[in-house]
Parts: C-alpha cells; sequence; structure tokens
C-alpha cells in the first residue's frame, strides 16, 4: 500500500506530548505488585543483553515475528524467510549454529528448508523477556552450537497475594499494519489463588503479500494461470498463524512446578526466498518444569516433548510442475515432515561459599525425524500404459527414520576474586549419535534417483561425535563507571540430520533442501564432522554512575572454525530429470542457481559491535531527548577456498532520538546498510545495494492500557534485504521458467502500523 505521509508528522510526534503534560502532572495510584522469584542465575562474569518489558512492548506492534524483537541488540541480524519465521544472526552465525531455547525448550526446526525455525512458535505478545549471549557463552548456556545463545520466555507464572483471595486478571490486544493488510491480537487470562495458578494465553496473525517500496521486477502475470502479481508485490509472503498454550503452575514454600500445554497451528505461511511454501504446520508442546530453592542454593529440571506435523506444496504465488508424463498434470508437489522432540535437564547452583559459586548440570535430547513426498501424480492417476511420471509412482523418501540423540553434562565455577575480580571457568562434554533409515526416490528408472538411493543404502549410516566445549571468562570493574571483560571458549556442533543424511542428487530434489534462502540445491554428506569454533571476545563498558545519563560500550571478537560446514560444487554428470547434481557445468557456472555439497573447511569470523546512549535534555515542557545509537561490523572468510562466506550482514548503523513526556514516547530512528559487496562465490550469492531507512514510533500508556503507533520505511525506499536471500517467490520456482537469476527479496516498503493492549 503506498500512502503520502506529510513531512510534518516527525515534528507532530515529537511535541504531541506536550498537550497531555497536565495529566501527566496528576498523581497516578499504582497498584500493589508483590514479586516472588527464585534467585537470579544471571552470571556476574557475563554480561548477556537482554529485553524486558519496557523494551519489548514498543516493537510488538509492528511485527508478528518473535525474531525480530532481537534486531535492535548489538551483533545479531535476521535471515530473511517467512512472516512469523526469521532465523537470528549472531556475528555472521545462524540457525543451527545458535543454540535457541523457549521456554527451555531447545526445539528444532522439522524442515527441509527450516521454515518451523524455534522462535517461529512464540507469538511476540507472550515474550516476556529475552536474553542472548554474543561473546563467549558460558557452558551452562551453550552446547551444540557455536555462534551464541538466544533464551526466550514466556511470562512466569502470577499468584495471588497472602491473604488476597483469588487472583483474576488478563490482557488483551489488537494490531493491524497497512502494507499487507496485516491483523491480528491476542489474549491472556489469570486465575489464582496463593498455590495455584492458572493462564491460558492466545493470538492470530495474518497478512497478505507485502509491496517493495517500488516495482522490482518485470514479471507481472507469473503466479498460476489467472494469478497476477503486481510488479511492487513480494510474491509468497503472505501468512497465517495461531498460537495457544495452558499454563498450570503450582507453588508450595520454596519450590514451584510449571506446566505449559502449547499448540501452533499455521494453515499456510509463503516463502518468496524458497521455492516451496509451507501449507501447513500443526506442533503440539507439553513442557513441565520444576525450581527449588534450597540452604546450598538452587535446582531447577525440565521435561518436555513437542512433536510437529509440517507439510510444504505449491501456494497461489508459485506454478504447479507440468508434463509429469505424458498426457499427465501433476497436481503439486506434496513434501511431509514429521519431528518428535524429546529433552530433559537437571541443573544445580550451588553456593559454596560467599564467593564461590559451582553450577553442575545434565542433559539429554532424542530427535526423530520423518520426512517424505508422496508421488505427484498418484498411480491412480497414471494413464494406461505409464508407469511413472517425474514424481511418481512412488514416495520419495528425503529423511527416513532420522534419528539425532545428545547427552550433555557440564560443570562451571564462578568466584568473586576480589571487590574488582570475577573469573569464570567451565566445561562441558556432549556426545551426539546420529542415524538415519534406508531411503527410495520416486521410482528406479532415473538414475537421479536410483543411483543416489543405492550408494546412501548401501553405506554405514550410523555416526557418533564426542564434543568438547570449554570457557573461560573474566570481568574487571574498576569504578561504577567502567567494566571491562575478556573471553575464550571453545564451542563445538555436530551437523544436524539434513546436513548429513539428504542424500537424493537428483537436480529437483537438491532445491529442496535449502535451510539459506539462496535458490541453489544442496546435498547432505555423512562423512560431516562436528564443527569446533574458538572465540576470543572483549568488551569495554563505560557509563555514567547511574546508566541512565550516557554509555557506550565496545566489544570486538574473533572466531576460527575449525571443520566449518560450507559448500561446495556438487561434482555430476547427466541431463535434466537423470542429473547428478546438476551436470559437469555446475562446476564453473556464474549468474545462475548451481548444486552444492555441504563439506567441511575451515574459516574464520570477525567484527566488532558498538553501541551507546547519550541524554541529550530533559525540560520541564518537552520532556527528555535521549539518543541512542549502534555500530554493526562483521567479516566471514573461508580460509580453505579463500572466498566470503554466505550471508555476512555488511556495515550496518541505527541512529535513534526518542522523547519521553509523561505517558508519551516519540522515536525517530534513521537505519543506515552499506553496500553487501563481500559475497559467496561458490554460491553465486547476490549483491545488494546500500541503503537509509527512516522509522517513525509512538506510544501513550495509560494505567490499564496503552496504544503504539508509527511509520517503518516512512519515505517508502525500494531496498534490497542483505540476508533476505534470492527472490524466487512466484512463476515456475522449479525451472528457469521462474523468476530469473539476480533478484534478491526486496524489503518492505513503507507500512503504516498501531497496535492497542488493554489490562483487566
Amino acid at each position: 500500500m503506498k500512502t503520502g505521509i506529510p513531512l510534518t508528522l516527525p515534528a507532530v510526534l515529537l511535541l504531541a506530548g506536550n498537550a497531555f503534560a497536565a495529566d501527566a502532572d496528576k498523581p497516578v495510584r499504582l497498584e500493589e505488585i508483590v514479586v516472588t522469584a527464585a534467585k537470579s542465575d544471571m552470571l556476574q562474569a557475563v554480561s548477556p543483553s537482554q529485553l524486558e518489558e519496557a523494551s519489548l512492548a514498543p516493537m510488538r506492534s509492528s511485527s508478528s515475528d518473535a525474531a525480530s524483537l532481537l534486531k535492535d541488540i548489538p551483533g545479531v541480524s535476521l535471515y530473511g524467510a517467512g512472516g512469523v519465521s526469521s532465523l537470528p544472526v549472531i556475528h555472521g552465525m545462524a540457525d543451527d549454529r545458535l543454540r535457541v531455547q523457549v521456554d527451555g525448550m531447545d526445539l528444532i526446526a522439522a524442515c527441509p528448508n527450516h521454515m518451523n525455525s524455534p522462535l517461529s512458535y512464540i507469538d511476540p505478545s507472550n515474550v516476556a523477556s529475552v536474553k542472548v549471549y554474543t561473546g563467549v557463552t558460558p557452558v551452562s548456556v551453550g552446547g551444540d552450537s557455536i555462534g551464541g545463545a538466544i533464551l526466550v520466555d514466556s511470562p512466569a507464572p502470577k499468584f495471588a497475594a497472602a491473604g488476597q483471595g483469588t487472583l483474576l486478571k488478563g490482557r488483551a490486544g489488537a494490531f493491524y499494519r497497512s502494507n499487507g493488510n496485516a491483523m491480528g491480537g491476542d489474549i491472556s487470562a489469570t486465575v489464582a489463588s496463593e498455590q495455584l495458578s492458572v493462564t491460558y494465553s492466545g493470538s492470530t496473525a495474518e497478512s497478505d503479500n507485502y509491496q517493495a517500496g517500488g516495482d522490482f521486477k518485470t514479471m507481472a502475470a507469473t503466479g498460476r494461470p489467472g494469478h497476477t502479481l503486481a510488479l511492487d508485490e513480494v510474491g509468497s509472503s503472505a501468512y497465517k498463524a495461531v498460537n495457544q498454550t495452558l499454563g498450570i503452575a503450582l507453588r508450595g514454600g520454596d519450590h514451584l512446578f510449571d506446566l505449559k500445554l502449547s499448540n501452533q497451528h499455521i494453515p499456510f505461511e509463503n516463502y518468496p526466498n524458497q521455492r516451496m511454501d509451507m501449507t501447513e504446520n500443526d506442533s503440539d508442546q507439553v513442557n513441565l518444569g520444576y525450581t527449588g530453592l534450597y540452604r546450598w542454593g538452587e535446582l531447577k529440571a525440565r521435561v518436555y516433548h513437542e512433536k510437529t506435523r509440517h507439510k510444504m506444496d505449491f501456494a497461489d504465488d508459485k506454478q504447479y510442475i507440468y508434463g509429469a508424463a505424458p498426457g499427465v498434470v501433476a497436481p503439486g508437489m506434496p513434501m511431509d515432515t514429521e519431528g518428535k522432540n524429546t529433552g530433559a535437564s537437571i541443573k544445580a547452583e550451588i553456593l559454596l561459599s560467599e564467593r564461590d559459586t559451582l553450577r553442575v548440570g545434565a542433559e539429554a535430547q532424542h530427535y526423530r525425524l520423518d520426512d517424505w513426498w508422496p508421488p505427484s501424480p498418484t498411480k491412480d492417476a497414471l494413464p494406461p500404459g505409464i508407469t511413472y511420471g517425474g514424481m511418481s509412482p512412488d514416495t520419495f523418501w528425503n529423511i527416513n527414520n532420522g534419528q539425532r540423540d545428545r547427552y550433555a553434562l557440564f560443570g562451571e565455577w564462578e568466584t568473586q576474586i576480589d571487590p574488582h575480580w570475577t573469573g569464570l571457568l567451565g566445561l562441558r562434554h556432549e556426545t551426539v549419535k546420529m542415524d538415519s533409515g534406508a531411503v527410495q526416490g520416486y521410482n528406479r528408472m532415473m538414475a537421479g534417483y536410483s543411483v543416489s538411493a543405492d550408494a546412501f543404502n548401501a553405506r554405514d549410516r550410523q555416526r557418533t561425535d564426542n564434543n568438547l566445549d570449554l570457557a573461560a571468562l573474566a570481568r574487571y570493574t574498576p569504578d561504577a563507571t567502567r567494566t571491562f571483560e575478556i573471553g575464550y571458549a571453545q564451542k563445538t556442533r555436530s551437523p544436524n540430520l539434513y546436513e548429513r543424511y539428504s542424500w537424493s542428487q537428483n537436480s529437483m530434489a537438491l532445491i529442496m533442501n535449502n535451510f539459506v534462502g539462496d535458490g541453489n540445491g544442496y546435498l547432505g554428506n555423512p562423512d560431516l564432522k562436528p564443527e569446533v569454533a574458538h572465540t576470543l571476545s572483549a568488551t569495554a563498558d563505560w557509563h555514567g554512575a547511574t546508566g541512565e545519563q550516557w554509555g557506550l560500550k565496545v566489544t570486538p571478537y574473533y572466531s576460527y572454525v575449525q571443520d566449518y560446514i560450507d559448500a561446495i560444487r556438487c561434482q555430476g554428470s547427466g541431463t535434466l530429470m537423470n542429473a547428478l547434481c546438476g551436470g559437469a557445468a555446475n562446476n564453473t557456472a556464474t549468474g545462475k542457481f548451481v548444486q552444492l555439497q555441504y563439506a567441511n573447511q575451515s574459516a574464520r569470523l570477525y567484527g566488532m559491535d558498538i553501541s551507546g546512549h547519550l541524554l541529550l535534555a530533559k525540560t520541564g515542557d518537552y520532556g527528555s531527548f535521549t539518543a541512542k545509537g549502534l555500530l554493526n561490523y562483521a567479516r566471514g572468510e573461508n580460509r580453505t577456498s579463500g572466498g566470503d562466506l554466505y550471508n555476512i550482514m555488511p556495515l550496518n548503523a541505527k541512529l535513534a532520538i526518542t522523547q519521553r513526556i509523561g505517558n508519551w514516547s516519540n522515536t525517530i530512528e534513521e537505519q543506515l546498510v552499506s553496500a553487501k559487496s563481500d559475497v559467496s562465490q561458490v554460491r553465486n550469492e547476490i549483491k545488494t545495494a546500500g541503503y537509509g531507512l527512516l522509522n517513525l514510533r509512538s506510544s501513550y500508556e495509560w494505567k490499564q492500557a496503552r496504544l503504539d503507533f508509527g511509520i517503518e520505511n516512512a519515505l517508502n525506499k525500494l531496498y534490497a534485504s542483505p540476508l533476505g536471500g534470492a527472490y524466487v517467490g512466484q512463476g515456475m520456482t522449479m525451472s528457469t521458467n521462474g523468476v530469473p537469476w539476480g533478484i534478491p527479496v526486496p524489503g518492505m516498503g513503507r507500512s503504516i502500523y498501531t497496535g492497542v493492549n488493554v489490562k483487566f
């Protein structure tokens, strides 16, 4: 949607609060709040970036993607994906290279395109707190990851105060965003006594395709037959998601049990940088936790189970495959996935002395994955004399009975050396066992199916990795205005099931296995070794005595990754559906999509994060004015090939000025991103130009209500997202008759949004 915006709006937003200054001066009666919590497990020697209610509330109305809540954290960026499923990146490492937990659960993407990423399972309205470890990650937090950790939690259970009787409270919210005609709402209600608490929360969000800031293509009528997309319309970007959770908590003395039963239903979520779309995603989660306080410290335990049923096919913006066999029309390409994820953990924090704390723990995770693609057309749809089509007559098994089990033990010692020095030392061991059953293609008439399947089935597929992590950190605080941290870590990640066990060298099957949205095809490698990252990170933090007046934080980092899982050109021969990895020309192809295979190489990543804030002015008439700035630089190099790593965010910065007066908050933000010129040659990664975006935000809070409104990309700038991937969102995305190579996914054009939340 294109809407004219008066140039005077920034001034109006900044000065509007003055009209309400009189109301702000009136005394406001605050309700009594009773907080009951266990001892914080915040590591004194480590400073994660944290988001609480004050930071989260202004962002919830502008996006339905929980990962977008992390966009202002230094060192964090986002891979483009579906409307509720973008993938966070920390210092150039994304997806499975990060440990992402939602309410203590290690969720796993059950999809060959990682469409159902961990943070897609929680709506922004239900996020109460976020911790992000971007530097050296303690072993008690990390595990099976090399890039950092993201811990997202929903609201803690609420109980009635002593003598209060029954506690009844809740909230409700709704939002609307002009670009894509996005809308949705959420509701939460709690009934609690002093010992028992029951909470229901639900949310829904949906959107049509969004519009870029201008025409980015020359192809208009290229969806399904009779389905036309405008030149500025980003195909396959619509979505709808529904999330529900029932929480039950019981407490007695210093002990708390909490149970969450969650369900997600996504009837559709389309992807502009993937060949397929999500046509259904249903997930059921059971999550039981225990927290107990003892004289010696704190004990936490958790068990959980998640079952995901995931389906993909072509949605309306993408065309089905025709001509699978003479006289046969394939009605689509159905792809089904089922994942079962069961985990358990127990952690103890033991107070050895006034200055020494010991943390020990054990974790286990059992994961099962089936990924099968039903025949299309079915056997019954084949005419007499035709025994197979391109995708028939059998079921294609991409992963059959995939198994990935983890067992971990860790110990961590934190000590207060003296009033100025704090140290942390930790060791973690993990055993990762993986296996996969026998597979088959759609038929045995095509070499891309039969030859690959026979070779895969004939080899030993069991793998066991013994991984070792260690972390050493020190924090020095000479006075109330300075803090310095330095740390080293060795972190290890074993490959996921798709990296090891996706097997078919058929060109069509290859492009169905792609986590990163670059349009290329990927072949697994059972002989992959675990990635081992050696990371050195330091942070210097200067700030005012209270932290309110000013602050400056600088974090340089360096990682060398041994056996980094990158890609090489896939070797092969043959033509059309009998092609093995795209044929010999695939080795030197440029300016087109190519076929790749996962391979261990070596890499290094380095860069710097700079963030700061400064109180510019504080007046009686116009409130306070605070400037905030953020600068991120990251570089990634493949030391084996000499090329650049894929999807590294270029130099970028944000500058925002926020006015607060009474209950009003108004922000003007400028986002600047330089051109992406360091690209992965082996992937034929697309370069993007630099750009600047203007964002305007405002909010007003009452005692029981909050109103947010703003304009994202206020000047309707046409730009390509550096981490958005390749645009394959319309047309015959399985062939060269679709959108041609070289068009990156554009960012969203101007979007006016508003949201309201009411507490009761």
